[in-house]
């Protein structure tokens, strides 16, 4: 090759370097950025995300690394962070790896008082599938387990191990959200931390999946920021996958937000006045619709002078034959009883997803999404209020 042949073959190389990721991510369909890509950097699969802003403002991006796709076996729990709001992220880097087992549904949460980032997980034998440890048929069971970052999320302590407080010995599944938890900011618990949750529970009269079993939702929590960890109230029956918000009532009233198994295609709320002790009789919420998935829920302004109340809340709003799809996002300005304002996040195939709020009042989504299936990617996006 000629010296000059040469130097035109290296400046055509280094612009191809340079924008083949801009073409990508333009011509990928996704509005957003895709954070982990199914396939990549050894893993078949990324699923359940986890989005959490620090006290320093970084983001963090938790996920489940799948070996295979399934929700058992080989799967590692990850991460990426960034420091600039979503415009550069780290490498993903692995938070918890138990070999051959399942570590997975994060669900963290910010102890404002501290600084601690605390982050509670499950974990289960590789070898037991979820069906296996409902019916209590597995090798062993579901166990709940945290971990805590004390320097913005850049190093994290070994898990330990707090099932006994926290799972009544008598149920099979278990998971921690996904997505986050709060701290309560007003009331008699305020400074509570929460986790939400879910479990199921032995009911011969039950139909879930072939029954005879149940799921429930419920919340565990911590008044001593973080150092131990209690079981709250139960919510029966047909919910799971769960997300909990604090309503502007000044007394620190909590409303979970939960899938639901009433074959009505809606998502079905609860409330507890007493901060996660007790909690009222599960009722649907006729505007979300859902495919039965797991949904998101975030306050995102607190009623101050002239400022509104404002509920943030995302999940894919299709109903027709299970299809997971339609992402949407909602507000709502009278604390989830009404949800006027609707927009179209991505409407393609679309699943679990996760919310924060960043500098600004710019909202950070990340969530599942595909051309083909909702497992393809997991998708980092920032909207502002003004698209509503």
């Amino acid at each position: 090759m000629t010296s000059y042949a040469s130097k035109i073959y290296s400046i055509s190389l280094l612009l191809f370097t340079l924008l083949t990721p801009l073409y990508a991510q333009k011509n990928n369909n996704f509005p957003g950025t895709p954070l982990f890509v199914s396939g990549e950097k050894g893993y078949e699969s990324y699923r359940i995300p986890s989005i959490l802003t620090t006290p320093q403002g970084t983001l963090l991006a938790f996920c489940e690394g799948r070996k295979k796709p399934g929700d058992a076996g080989d799967i590692d729990l990850l991460l990426r962070r960034s420091t600039d709001q979503g415009k550069t992220w780290s490498d993903q880097q692995i938070v918890w790896n138990d070999g051959p087992n399942t570590c997975g549904n994060p669900c963290p949460v910010v102890d404002e008082e501290t600084g601690t980032i605390w982050l509670l997980m499950t974990h289960n034998l590789g070898e037991d599938d979820e069906s296996e440890i409902i019916t209590k048929k597995a090798a062993s069971t579901r166990t709940v387990w945290v971990s805590h970052s004390e320097d913005d999320g850049k190093t994290w302590t070994e898990p330990v191990e707090i099932t006994s407080g926290v799972k009544d010995p008598s149920w099979g599944w278990y998971a921690t959200g996904p997505g986050v938890g709060i701290q309560l900011k007003h009331g008699p618990h305020k400074g509570r931390l929460v986790i939400p949750s879910d479990h199921s529970y032995d009911d011969p009269e039950g139909e879930v999946r072939g029954g005879p079993y149940e799921y429930g939702s419920h919340a565990i929590y911590s008044d001593d920021h973080g150092k131990t960890w209690q079981l709250g109230g139960v919510i029966r029956p047909k919910v799971n996958e769960c997300q909990v918000v604090e309503v502007a009532d000044g007394n620190g009233t909590l409303l979970m937000d939960m899938r639901s198994y009433f074959d009505r295609n809606r998502r079905t709320h609860a409330l507890s006045y007493d901060g996660g002790i007790t909690w009222t009789q599960p009722e649907d919420v006729e505007a979300l619709v859902d495919p039965v998935c797991q949904a998101s829920i975030l306050r995102y302004q607190w009623p101050t002078g002239e400022q509104k109340s404002k509920m943030l809340f995302l999940n894919p709003a299709s109903a027709a034959n299970g299809k997971r799809h339609h992402l949407t996002l909602r507000m709502s300005y009278d604390e989830g009883n009404t949800w006027p304002e609707i927009k179209t996040i991505f409407p393609g195939p679309s699943a679990y997803s996760s919310l924060t709020v960043i500098n600004n009042g710019r909202i950070a989504l990340l969530y599942e999404a595909g051309e083909e299936s909702p497992y393809e990617t997991i998708i980092f996006q920032i909207v502002d209020e003004s698209i509503f």
